[in-house]
């Protein structure tokens, strides 16, 4: 049967893989059966001190996380027409609203009278202004200032001299992005249409936020980056989890990796993975093949049979970094088995990565701040880790 011939049985989670773009589709059709992948041979190296010196992270500050668009959160956390939600993992205080039309903006999150926190909590909520809990000065939800208590008070005042603080801001492929310096121009170009394609495909931009964490990590963003793009640990860190001696749903095998732009996309089969099983068009296609997506600069987005993950790591200062991670499901439980399901996904995804991925990523730091290696050595079964910092060296205009 053709892969791309209509479906006539969908299956009950997740989506065929004729629910796939042409590009996602080659690359899966390009995973070999586990027994015939090759294994790449590498030798590259990165310096210890791009984990530690302030002074390295104070230009990616500027000259990334100040500069170029970065996720704020999956457009599944601000769901609601005529709704707000707060972030502040970036170290900004950022005010995302959508209004009755369902445009998404991005403020920060300051009232333009003495600069008080507007809203609190990333949790939304459905509202059709903004007051200032200090002195209720009101927004609409583009950020005008619609009124002040006691005007008469006010000598020669414009209300329209007084608008939020707007940062450019786009929602695309279900993620929605800023740029942190309100006076960057709004260049989105480096989202890159076939990202946002892919995740228009996964439908991301129409999923259900089930479960989110805020994690609090002693790692520099970086290292908290390298596991999600390397396989290279899966059978050995997650042994007991997702690795052999647990679930074992990875092979321990490179997969596709490709680049777009400065994104990159890694396609694997999973577990006993072969092509045959391609032509069951009916199966969920996230039950034998991973999307990894490692979105610049800080995003991770992978998919799981019944649920797809995004985390979005902010850096903190050089050693410290905040993770939200999201959950997403296709739709909200509406019966006792989705929630049993999801509710156990929850719990085993939060332990695997946050008592097995980010504590290796915390270890490292702590090593590496011993001094006791003068560089981090790469080989072929972690191939995407210098790619990525290659797109990291690009955006700093430095070389390796």
């Amino acid at each position: 049967m053709n892969i791309m011939t209509e479906i006539k049985s969908r299956p009950e989670y997740g989506i065929s893989i004729a629910d796939l773009n042409e590009s996602q589709i080659d690359a899966i059709r390009k995973i070999p059966s586990h027994d015939q992948a090759n294994t790449p041979v590498l030798q590259e190296r990165r310096p210890a001190s791009i984990f530690l010196e302030d002074d390295r992270f104070q230009l990616e500050q500027k000259k990334i996380f100040r500069k170029e668009p970065v996720v704020i959160a999956p457009s599944s956390a601000l769901p609601d027409h005529s709704s707000v939600a707060a972030f502040d993992g970036y170290g900004v205080p950022v005010l995302l609203t959508r209004d009755k039309h369902g445009e998404v903006r991005a403020f920060l999150n300051a009232c333009t009278h003495k600069g008080a926190t507007l809203h609190e909590g990333c949790k939304s909520r459905k509202t059709g202004t903004i007051s200032c809990p200090y002195h209720a000065w009101t927004f609409s939800l583009d950020g005008t200032l619609r009124g002040v208590p006691r005007p008469e008070s006010y000598d020669n005042f414009n209300k329209s001299t007084r608008p939020l603080t707007q940062l450019p801001c786009k929602e695309a492929g279900g993620m929605i992005w800023a740029i942190l310096d309100p006076k960057a121009e709004g260049d989105f170009s480096s989202l890159n249409e076939q990202i946002t394609r892919d995740f228009d495909s996964l439908g991301l931009g129409k999923m259900f936020s089930y479960g989110y964490r805020r994690f609090e990590l002693k790692a520099n963003w970086k290292l908290v980056m390298e596991p999600f793009l390397e396989g290279y640990h899966v059978q050995r860190l997650h042994a007991t989890s997702i690795g052999p001696q647990g679930m074992d749903m990875f092979a321990d095998v490179v997969g596709v990796q490709e680049r777009f732009g400065r994104h990159m996309r890694q396609t694997s089969g999973r577990g006993h993975f072969k092509p045959e099983m391609l032509e069951d068009t009916s199966l969920n296609i996230r039950k034998i093949v991973t999307h990894a997506y490692n979105i610049f600069p800080n995003v991770v987005i992978v998919t799981s049979p019944y649920y797809i993950s995004v985390m979005v790591i902010m850096p903190r200062s050089a050693s410290e970094s905040s993770v939200d991670y999201y959950m997403l499901t296709d739709s909200p439980p509406d019966n006792p088995k989705a929630e049993e399901l999801y509710e156990k996904s929850f719990t085993i995804i939060q332990d695997v990565f946050g008592n097995e991925d980010f504590k290796a990523s915390e270890t490292c730091q702590t090593g590496l701040s011993s001094g006791a290696i003068p560089d981090v050595i790469y080989c072929g079964m972690e191939a995407a880790i210098p790619m990525f910092y290659e797109g990291i060296e690009n955006a700093l205009g430095i070389t390796a």
